[in-house]
């Protein structure tokens, strides 16, 4: 047995510090976290080592699949709980996210279910996760769960893709298209300008448009780009408040033809989340809680937290579900078959692979759509910018001939 001086917090947020005899700093540090204490260091004979810092940083959701996944393998093939979180945890490149899983295993370790030991990490494991290994520990199936848990994160990491394809694809292409444009008309044009100065040519009014919005280019580029950056803060920056991300989702749902996918995307996202919390036994209320935070839009997610304090008076999901406005009423009806006949989490899956392929296909029309628009967009504004720069020399040819 050995004497070893600590430093921790307790759970009121107030450091304290004492010194206790165990066999190991191991076993000193599980018993202080039994005592609801958060140990910042140990000190044994004078060697005293600080507990690291877990980090703050969000873990990337395939990682947290693939994590999820191993799990679920190793529960399954019937090893230890605290030797899973071991393995998993040495064998994890990303180093906070190991710091995580062995700070778990110590919790589980010393005593504490594994859904508390998660809890204690929002950053890496959200309500969803938490509430749903919470489900498996006291069902007794939490190999069933992880299983569960790993698909979802990984159809959920496919759908974030695809909102990320349909929103980055158009506002690069339209970016790249600006670029162009105003390397022309900031490096390109000046020179056509100053040709035909020194000729005298008397110059149409398309060539005088383009020559004088060449010219405020370059009296003002560093005035314009100033100005874009403050609009994308200032956007970023509204996006924050509570107002601001509902006007600013409500718009984004709206608009033609991406307004559609982010619908689909958001009706698939909810079913998939609903239909894996029901399943793994998690209550209906707790499972429209964290559906509508995960919703990924304000709209979307007022309406479900509406749908919650309906279903929490007495009435079915169906019903609020069609008052919303934002779900189609082919889906409100589905789910109302659903809560009839008792396969509501069954339901809910076959409407999430539906919408799933509905997105896919969307996307993949959306890219059809985008590509000859951009083109003849693109081309119409260079070919306008050609014919204005090339109509004075036409002009001075004829007068030569």
């Amino acid at each position: 047995m050995a004497q070893f001086v600590w430093k921790g917090k307790t759970r009121q947020g107030v450091m304290t510090n004492g010194v206790l005899t165990a066999e190991s700093k191991d076993l000193a540090i599980a018993d202080l976290r039994r005592r609801q204490i958060e140990v910042a260091s140990v000190k044994e004979r004078g060697k005293e080592f600080a507990l690291p810092k877990l980090g703050s940083g969000k873990v990337a959701p395939k990682r947290l699949a693939t994590f999820t996944r191993m799990f679920s393998v190793m529960i399954d093939a019937g090893l230890p709980l605290v030797q899973c979180l071991e393995i998993l945890g040495t064998q994890q490149d990303d180093k906070a996210f190991q710091r995580i899983i062995l700070a778990v295993r110590q919790d589980v370790e010393a005593g504490s279910s594994l859904a508390d030991a998660l809890k204690k990490h929002p950053r890496a494991f959200d309500d969803l996760f938490v509430n749903m290994i919470a489900a498996g520990e006291a069902g007794g199936i939490l190999d069933t769960i992880l299983r569960r848990l790993a698909s979802y994160i990984e159809k959920a990491v496919k759908l974030t893709g695809q909102v990320k394809t349909a929103l980055i694809y158009p506002v690069s292409v339209l970016s790249v298209a600006a670029i162009v444009v105003a390397v022309i008309l900031w490096k390109v044009i000046p020179t056509f300008a100053a040709l035909f100065a020194g000729l005298g040519a008397q110059l149409p009014l398309p060539t005088r448009m383009v020559i004088a919005l060449s010219n405020f280019l370059a009296d003002y580029i560093l005035f314009i780009a100033a100005a874009i950056a403050a609009i994308i803060f200032a956007l970023r920056r509204y996006y924050r408040t509570y107002k601001g991300r509902r006007v600013l989702d409500g718009i984004m749902l709206k608009l033609p033809v991406l307004g559609e996918i982010l619908k689909k995307i958001a009706v698939a996202r909810f079913c998939r989340t609903f239909a894996t919390l029901t399943s793994s036994g998690v209550p209906i209320l707790d499972g429209l809680e964290i559906t509508a935070k995960t919703s990924g839009n304000a709209i979307i997610e007022d309406g479900i937290m509406a749908v919650r304090k309906s279903v929490e008076t007495g009435r079915t999901i169906a019903e609020p579900l069609a008052e919303t406005k934002v779900f189609p009423p082919m889906v409100v009806q589905m789910i109302g078959v659903g809560e009839q006949t008792g396969a509501l989490d069954a339901m809910l899956s076959k409407i999430a692979e539906f919408y799933e392929e509905e997105v896919d296909r969307a996307v993949e029309g959306l890219m059809k759509l985008m590509e000859p628009i951009m083109i003849a967009m693109l081309g119409t504004i260079i070919g306008t910018i050609v014919v204005a720069m090339y109509m004075p020399m036409f002009d001075l040819i004829s007068k030569v001939g």
